[in-house]
């Protein structure tokens, strides 16, 4: 299961259920996807088709919502490392 956790501006942004424990989120719009780290603080992990200026809009909305990422991550990763 790979859960929601914003939509906003055509963005949606998740996380994949079977990946790495490290705090980060998924960005998906189209055809074009970019992974954010969360920790220890906000950076561009990979880029695959955004350009700079929805790059810069991508990193607004995380700043004004990464709090709320981090606990929903850990809320639903951590149902998976504490089995």
């Amino acid at each position: 299961m790979s859960p929601v956790f914003l939509r906003e501006d055509g963005f949606r942004f998740k996380i994949y259920s079977n990946e790495e424990s490290r705090l980060h989120i998924h960005v998906i719009k189209g055809d074009c996807e970019a992974k954010y780290w969360l920790e220890p603080h906000i950076e561009l992990a990979c880029n695959y088709g955004f350009a700079r200026h929805e790059l810069s809009r991508i990193e607004q909305l995380i700043n004004q919502h990464g709090n709320d990422f981090k606990e929903q991550f850990r809320r639903h990763i951590g149902k998976r490392l504490d089995d």
